[in-house]
């Protein structure tokens, strides 16, 4: 039992489960627990029972109270010990027994009612289970996530955790992620393992073929469509090719489009990176935009992932002016993203080669992208 001398906190981190691991509880157990500990008629009978449920939780693998045992009913919930702990923390920690049953209320609230928006399936009752959800404007990845069949073997790709994140944040299960440089698949496999439907576009039958191939392999516990096809994101009829998956809309456009010709993705005069120039570039972006936004729901999203180039020792803001033009196309703009990645292909075993460079030639190296996020208006 609680020693009665409290601390200022009362169950320190250190006593609290280590693990972010979600478990699948006995929901009506869970609440008869909390149930039970709310008509305590003492807040120092109250933090007792918390502290003893905390000593629980620490011990899930031997389960001596039957908060795993599935009722006969099969009603469940399912949680991270992380989250259920530290929730119980702050109840034991408060001074007050009015106060500690508004928590015990707000975490039964938490799970018998899911709280979702118009965008995505986050239970907002349940906010704090999403600790892996970015939502400042700088991203920071360590390494690339290469899970399944991602690779990083093709030039030029974006890590996967960067459509992972978008699709979560701004689609619910069973909607339609439209990627107009599907390239070899990325964005169409995170929307397989995440429960939704995607259409991904590439001008490289090789491309193409290699992304549905990885989609083949990659296990998925969803009904949902997801493919690549070969045309011309410029001039593609994005009503026609949606209609023969029997829809009208999508609700998220994702695009990672070339950044202009820093790296030659083909010989075909439409690609993006063998534009002409920079207006040249502009224009074909501008007209990406315009076709496939008019199959994009209102109110709903486009994600553009880009960086800046150099041409000529200046450094030629890509990133903005796609950004201006993508503006004027009946979106606004919601945020500007700063993410960097350090062991990309093209950074690997340069560092010191790129530095060398830099002091030579009076300029900074670039050491992130842009995501630009706009939301459609019109």
């Amino acid at each position: 039992m609680m020693s009665r001398n409290m601390s200022k906190t009362l169950f320190p981190q250190s006593e609290l489960p280590a693990t972010g691991r979600k478990l699948i509880f006995n929901k009506p157990k869970l609440l008869e627990m909390i149930h039970n500990i709310s008509m305590q008629e003492s807040l120092t009978s109250l933090q007792e029972n918390i502290f003893d449920f905390l000593q629980d939780l620490n011990n899930f693998s031997s389960d001596k109270i039957g908060l795993f045992n599935i009722s006969a009913n099969g009603d469940t919930i399912t949680l991270s010990l992380n989250y259920l702990a530290a929730e119980l923390q702050q109840i034991g920690d408060t001074r007050t027994l009015e106060r500690a049953r508004y928590y015990l209320t707000r975490l039964e609230k938490a799970i018998t009612e899911c709280r979702t928006n118009k965008i995505n399936d986050i239970n907002l009752n349940q906010w704090k289970e999403y600790s892996d959800i970015i939502t400042d404007s700088l991203w920071l990845f360590e390494k690339r996530d290469a899970s399944g069949v991602h690779k990083a073997d093709y030039w030029g790709n974006f890590i996967p955790q960067i459509p992972n994140q978008l699709i979560r944040r701004f689609t619910k299960k069973s909607e339609w992620v439209l990627d107009t440089f599907v390239g070899c698949g990325t964005t169409l496999i995170e929307a397989q393992r995440l429960g939704r439907n995607s259409i991904g576009i590439d001008l490289q039958d090789k491309v193409v073929q290699s992304a549905n191939e990885a989609l083949k392999l990659e296990m998925s516990k969803f009904r949902t469509v997801n493919e690549a096809i070969v045309n011309d994101s410029t001039e593609i009829d994005y009503p026609t090719l949606l209609k023969r998956y029997g829809q009208k809309s999508v609700q998220l456009l994702i695009m990672h489009p070339p950044y202009f010709d820093i790296i030659k993705f083909s010989n075909d005069k439409q690609d993006l990176s063998n534009a002409r120039s920079i207006d040249d570039f502009l224009q074909k972006m501008t007209s990406v935009v315009t076709k496939s936004s008019s199959v994009l729901d209102k109110g709903r999203y486009l994600a553009l992932v880009i960086g800046d180039k150099y041409s000529k020792g200046e450094w030629i803001p890509l990133g903005f002016l796609t950004m201006q033009r993508i503006l004027r196309c009946g979106f606004s703009l919601k945020s500007i993203i700063v993410k960097n990645f350090e062991e990309t292909l093209s950074k690997r075993n340069q560092k010191e080669l790129w530095r060398y460079r830099a002091l030579v030639g009076g300029f900074y190296i670039f050491k992130h992208e842009y995501i630009f996020l706009f939301k459609k208006k019109l």
